[in-house]
């Protein structure tokens, strides 16, 4: 297992090269950055498996990394600051950890990276057994972490009515009645949720068919869908939609 650090801090990038020699002796160190700038132009050529990240770097936040480069890595956030947990956490994080890092919690986060992404996959004659599991029974994300106020909440997938987009932001509707803002777009949305029960009828909105109440014929070929406690906008499946819309409910 290769890995890369990226800190602006000597002494502490030491430390926490020294804790995982002693934790994973078998782990291989790649490198350190300690600037946006550096891991930048140079992650994308380089092989790695894990990334310690500091958020606090020398020329910026490293979350300024992401909108230059694609990162598909885990990372195991290392800080001084815990007011970054949620952007961290809407990465592809796999802790977020608070300065001085003990060698138990350093210990834990590889671990948590082990059993979570570190697992061989197991081949079958046809490709991989993951996927073919997953095309066979799509699951989907279970729940969105969303920020109400100073506090994270969760949102359960199966309790949301709809998603739709407004005003640049995008938002969930729940059964409750209740919107929350979340930090995707109604396109990453729609991929990460199950197709089985949810749909995009439209450029702004996508329904979750445990809570549609009725479907009216509308203007122009097009339905109107009907929902409990909704009333910002009319809920309309576009006219091109309309066919792929049907055959999804008819299955």
């Amino acid at each position: 297992m290769r890995y890369i650090i990226i800190e602006d801090e000597q002494l502490a990038a030491n430390r926490l090269r020294s804790l995982v020699e002693k934790l994973k002796p078998e782990y291989e160190f790649v490198t350190k950055f300690d600037s946006v700038e550096s891991a930048s132009i140079s992650l994308p050529a380089l092989s790695y498996d894990l990334l310690f990240m500091d958020i606090q770097l020398a020329d910026g936040l490293s979350f300024d990394i992401f909108d230059q480069i694609d990162i598909k890595k885990p990372i195991i956030f290392t800080t001084a600051y815990d007011e970054f947990a949620l952007k961290a956490f809407k990465t592809n994080s796999v802790d977020y950890l608070l300065k001085p890092i003990s060698e138990e919690e350093l210990g834990n986060a590889i671990n948590k990276y082990e059993t979570n992404f570190d697992k061989p996959k197991p081949k079958t004659i046809g490709g991989d057994l993951d996927s073919l599991m997953k095309a066979l029974q799509p699951s989907g994300k279970e729940r969105f972490v969303v920020k109400v106020g100073e506090h994270l909440k969760t949102v359960e997938s199966k309790n949301v009515q709809l998603v739709y987009s407004q005003d640049k932001g995008t938002y969930l509707f729940t059964d409750a009645g209740k919107r929350f803002l979340v930090d995707y777009t109604l396109d990453k949305v729609e991929d990460l949720l199950n197709p089985s029960h949810f749909f995009r009828i439209s450029r702004k909105f996508i329904i979750n068919i445990n809570f549609i109440k009725d479907i009216i014929a509308f203007t122009n070929s097009r339905l109107e869908i009907v929902v409990d406690h909704f009333d910002e906008d009319q809920i309309i499946v576009a006219r091109e939609r309309v066919g792929d819309f049907k055959d999804w409910l008819d299955r």
